[in-house]
């Protein structure tokens, strides 16, 4: 009997092992539990050095946020300058396992149905998202349904979740247009803003004066139709734009990205 492998990561301890519990009950299932991101991180990586890698990670959607994990997609709803709601941390975590364990299958565990956070989930890489209130027999059946490369929601989500990809496509969509008006030094500066960096460091990087930069800041945010360095980096974000490559010296040179480019 071939055997899965599951991560239950829970910062409610109880609740962790108590799931962890249940699901040890089945024969064909061998479980762990960690209380936090880090933990499970740790408990991954230990297991892939003894080849013993889990399949199956289930995450609560309302991980404590410990520290930044990973870079997720923008949610469709946004705050009123442009600048996407922080994500929560478990989901951050299933974005950050996308890459790092792309062989690990992950299921969000959430408490209350939310189809803006379930499309977010599924854009950073979850298979599922499961109410922490369903039967066991359900979520077993999720566990082993995402094995199979199955997709799982529940029903009552389904027009919801279909409806804030659709905005989040059309997001995206709309920034990549805004982006493409820009000229090659404006997305210069724009990609050395989305890297963190200062007025002074980055004309330190694109070897300008100050005065210049602030102008192609200004032009950027004009383009872009935002009024903060903090929504033209959500907006870039969206669009696809990466970071300029920051060596040690200039990244102590970074500026917080939320303040007005005007300003100082």
């Amino acid at each position: 009997m071939q055997r899965i492998r599951v991560l239950v990561v829970d910062d409610h301890r109880i609740f962790a092992e108590s799931l962890a519990a249940a699901l040890a009950a089945e024969q064909d299932v061998d479980v762990a539990a960690a209380g936090s991101a880090p933990a499970a991180l740790r408990h991954l990586e230990r297991a892939a050095a003894e080849s013993r890698r889990f399949d199956v990670l289930l995450a609560d959607a309302e991980l404590a946020a410990v520290a930044p994990l990973a870079s997720v997609p923008p949610q469709p709803s946004a705050a009123r300058d442009g600048a996407p709601r922080p994500a929560p941390a478990g989901i951050a975590l299933v974005s950050g396992l996308r890459t790092s364990h792309p062989y690990l299958r992950t299921v969000v565990l959430a408490e209350r149905d939310d189809p803006r956070r379930a499309a977010a989930a599924l854009q950073a890489g979850a298979s599922g998202w499961v109410a922490k209130d369903c039967s066991l027999s359900r979520l077993l059946a999720v566990i082993r349904g995402v094995l199979r490369d199955e997709t799982h929601l529940p029903p009552a989500l389904l027009t919801g979740v279909l409806r804030e990809l659709t905005a989040a496509r059309k997001h995206r969509t709309e920034s990549e247009r805004l982006v493409e008006s820009l000229t090659p030094r404006e997305r210069e500066v724009l990609c050395c803003m989305v890297a963190g960096l200062g007025r002074k460091a980055v004309a330190e990087r694109l070897f300008l004066s100050p005065h210049t930069v602030r102008t192609h800041m200004q032009n950027v945010l004009g383009k872009l139709g935002v009024h903060s360095t903090l929504a033209a980096v959500a907006l870039a974000r969206r669009a696809g734009v990466g970071p300029a490559q920051v060596e040690p010296a200039t990244a102590g040179a970074a500026a917080s990205v939320g303040a007005p480019v005007g300003a100082g």
